[in-house]
């Protein structure tokens, strides 16, 4: 019978240069599943405090209108490239949706850099508050790896090479960019409202509440919520560490579990097709797709 760590063990007698998709495939889906899943709402959430990035999520209402749908869209896309990587039809296909979205686009390189930066970062510092265990040097190589080669993919320039790069712009370029922004505030109120909606009518202001108590303060300022209390944010935080501590002492997943798999993915009962997935912006339109708009046989795979 497997044991709680064999499998970062196998983890370890990989490359991280060469292997990074395995590394990858295996720490998110295997053993952080739910972890990494909440890890990166976290992390597309921080985005929002960045008034270029925020402002633009409100302008095309995207978040504010649908937020379900891009939510869904954006989580499927992103894991189509784990579950089958870089060079399958389905990898592609995906990486393609996503590069079509933001050509659309008036977005800076910095702010593409930047965003690319917290799914390697917010996944770590989250682990390392509350995961079962911590991702290794091994795992972290990997991370940075893959978001290399998403990066590329993707025609981000000045990609940074290590994860401690990728954790020093990120917080350089926080330092530097957060603040208030009217269109970032509606965004962040949508995705909290969203979040809320997952769970009974009955519990959705204890959801709103328990997502600012895992806010840090640079973003609870950037959106001018005030700081929860020590009793919210201790009985949060505690929550999760009780959580990791009984994942620790379950046995090992057997099987992967992707995003498609997850219940907050609720858009798309019958299937999806990849090439289908997001938005076909239409310059000047506001919250694009229009009604009728369909992809392009060029742009649907």
């Amino acid at each position: 019978m497997s044991k709680r760590y064999d499998r970062l063990k196998e983890i370890q007698r990989l490359d991280p240069e060469r292997d990074f998709l395995e590394i990858y495939r295996l720490t998110v889906t295997y053993e952080f599943p739910w972890d990494v899943a909440r890890a990166l709402e976290l992390a597309l959430y921080r985005t929002y405090a960045v008034p270029s990035i925020g402002r633009l999520l409100d302008e095309t209402a995207e978040l504010t209108e649908r937020s379900q749908k891009r939510y869904d869209d954006t989580a499927l896309l992103l894991d189509t490239v784990v579950e089958h990587g870089f060079d399958t039809e389905e990898g592609r296909t995906a990486v393609r949706r996503i590069n079509q979205m933001h050509r659309a686009y008036a977005i800076s390189n910095d702010d593409m850099r930047y965003v690319l930066c917290t799914f390697v970062v917010t996944p770590k510092r989250w682990l390392d508050r509350y995961g079962w265990r911590r991702l290794s040097a091994h795992e972290l190589r990997a991370f940075a790896a893959y978001y290399r080669t998403l990066g590329t993919r993707m025609g981000i320039k000045d990609l940074p090479e290590t994860y401690e790069d990728f954790e020093r712009t990120l917080d350089a370029y926080e330092d530097a960019h957060f603040g208030w922004d009217e269109g970032a505030r509606r965004v962040s109120d949508a995705t909290l409202a969203l979040m809320g909606s997952w769970y009974p009518a009955s519990l959705a202001p204890l959801a709103r509440g328990a997502s600012l108590a895992l806010l840090d303060d640079a973003l609870l300022r950037a959106f001018r919520y005030p700081r929860p209390g020590p009793v919210a944010r201790g009985v949060t935080r505690g929550a999760l560490r009780l959580r990791a501590r009984t994942v620790r002492l379950l046995p090992p997943r057997r099987t992967p579990r992707y995003a498609r798999q997850n219940p907050e993915i609720k858009g798309y009962p019958d299937g999806y097709a990849i090439g289908a997935l997001g938005t076909f912006p239409t310059p000047g339109v506001r919250g694009c797709p229009v009604p009728g708009h369909r992809p392009s046989p060029a742009s649907a795979d």
